[in-house]
């Protein structure tokens, strides 16, 4: 396949919107000319044609040599940036997209929306055009369908009212526990298996590293005078660390930060076989309000097919440990579209941890990542109707069980072009979930693959501090990270 785009700037969007018809074919896009492909393929001529300084052709032509087909479409449009069907982008999107949809007879339910934050759409169209406003922008000019309309404007309104509690001094706090018992087969983390003997190696230099990070990290927030509103332990697996090691990294950043505003700080203990009763101890005693315990299905079988190697009752176990421990608010995943999963048995997991009651759910959908190891095929994909089926039904039970959608996010390759939910019980939205993805306040991070964001109060301009991927360059390029996060001085 090849994405011809002709005298017009729009290629990203185009060749993101022709991945999600196509995401198990692999495309090359032309910005030089126009370019003919060899005969067993086909290609997509995406043209803009200037007649004015504010009246321009849009055109999107579909040609496939190897039946005969030919689809030619195009709208004149008025080339500056409005909010409406008559923007340049907008124009090509919805002609490309009504040309895929002909071509391959479907339709996506995010219609030419390809960002990860729709809901941040749904913000900015609210604040430009009213509530009513902005459902009718996402439906008519956006061509979402009317539940992704519903479903994002619910989420836009839960999100808002976490939002208007961030202040100027706020910020969110990340560490990164890059390490698991062993690799689900989904996975596409920056994440090392600890059962391989070169990883158990690395782990305490890492540990000892990430201890020095979170410190100094913590000088430069308290010398910028912020306080933590929100903070979150996530991986990998941070359930591989010690009932030691939670006790150290933990009183590393209550002693570290200004906690004082801190709401939320929440453990994604992860795998079941990784939690035990003396690790809740010591997140119990080290301020953690909110865990996550991870099953991603209720199916044994389906659990060993992709890796994991843990069984349904150790998922019993860990969460009546948790309540144990005096844990109120328990957050529990799924994933719909898992290889071998079927409608009927989805929809048994759901009901199982509605009958266990969390207070949160976080309902994700299957999405091939290069770096998994599911191999990227057309069959991958060939159950989207099933998977979409999966999540309609995850949102009628979840709403029957008195849960709310609260975040969403969205990722490429996602089978059934759907989307990740995070649902709860009223008041137990994850404010980190919803400040991270929102991109509302600076997010400090710390270990490998972490990533800091620095963000001056109601300003969107983002600047970004990247750590090492792997551990073994945390480990090795420590110094290196360390000198990195110094403009965070300046910067506040």
């Amino acid at each position: 396949m090849v994405i011809n785009v002709i005298d017009n700037p729009f290629h990203y969007e185009m060749e993101k919107l022709t991945a999600q018809f196509f995401p198990f074919i692999r495309g090359k896009v032309i910005t030089e000319s126009p370019f003919l492909y060899p005969d067993d393929d086909f290609t997509i001529d995406i043209k803009m044609e200037v007649l004015s300084d504010f009246d321009v052709v849009m055109s999107v032509t579909y040609s496939d040599p190897r039946n005969d087909t030919y689809i030619s479409k195009s709208e004149r449009a008025k080339n500056q940036k409005i909010h409406g069907a008559n923007d340049a982008e907008l124009c090509a999107a919805r002609l490309l997209y009504e040309v895929l949809s002909e071509v391959s007879e479907n339709t996506l339910n995010w219609g030419v929306l390809t960002g990860v934050r729709p809901s941040k759409v749904m913000h900015n169209m609210i604040n430009e055009l009213g509530e009513e406003g902005a459902m009718s922008y996402f439906e008519d000019s956006l061509l979402v369908s009317k539940d992704k309309v519903k479903l994002a404007l619910s989420v836009a309104k839960a999100e808002s009212l976490i939002m208007s509690k961030s202040g100027p001094q706020n910020f969110s706090f990340y560490v990164s526990i890059p390490f698991c018992p062993g690799r689900c087969s989904y996975c596409s983390f920056v994440s090392s298996a600890v059962n391989k003997n070169s990883v158990k190696t690395i782990i305490p230099t890492y540990f000892e590293n990430l201890i020095k990070e979170v410190k100094y990290t913590g000088e430069l927030s308290k010398n910028a005078d912020l306080k933590m509103l929100s903070a979150y332990v996530g991986g990998g697996t941070p359930g591989i660390l010690s009932a030691e090691q939670i006790d150290e990294l933990l009183e590393a950043v209550n002693s570290s930060y200004d906690m004082s505003e801190c709401k939320e700080f929440t453990f994604e203990a992860g795998r079941p076989d990784t939690i035990t009763v003396d690790k809740l101890v010591s997140m119990k005693n080290g301020g953690i309000n909110r865990i996550s315990i991870n099953p991603q299905t209720m199916d044994e079988e389906i659990l060993h097919a992709v890796g994991r190697n843990h069984s349904i009752q150790q998922v019993y176990d860990s969460f009546e440990m948790a309540r144990n421990a005096g844990f109120s608010n328990i957050n529990m995943d799924l994933i719909a579209g898992l290889p071998g999963d079927t409608l009927s048995g989805f929809k048994r997991s759901v009901m199982e941890l509605c009958k266990l009651g969390p207070e949160s759910i976080t309902i994700h959908t299957l999405a091939y990542k290069r770096s998994s190891d599911l191999e990227l095929t057309e069959d991958l994909f060939s159950h989207g109707n099933v998977t979409k089926d999966m999540v309609d039904v995850a949102n009628e039970i979840l709403y029957a069980n008195g849960y709310v959608p609260y975040y969403m996010y969205r990722q490429a390759k996602t089978v059934g072009n759907l989307e990740n939910v995070g649902w709860c019980k009223p008041g137990y939205e994850s404010i980190y979930n919803i400040y991270m993805m929102e991109e509302c306040h600076s997010i400090f991070a710390c270990g490998a693959g972490a990533v800091t964001k620095l963000q001056k109060y109601n300003e969107r301009k983002i600047e970004r501090i990247y750590n090492y991927k792997y551990p073994y360059e945390y480990n090795n390029q420590f110094e290196e990270i360390m000198n990195r996060k110094k403009p965070i001085k300046d910067f506040f």
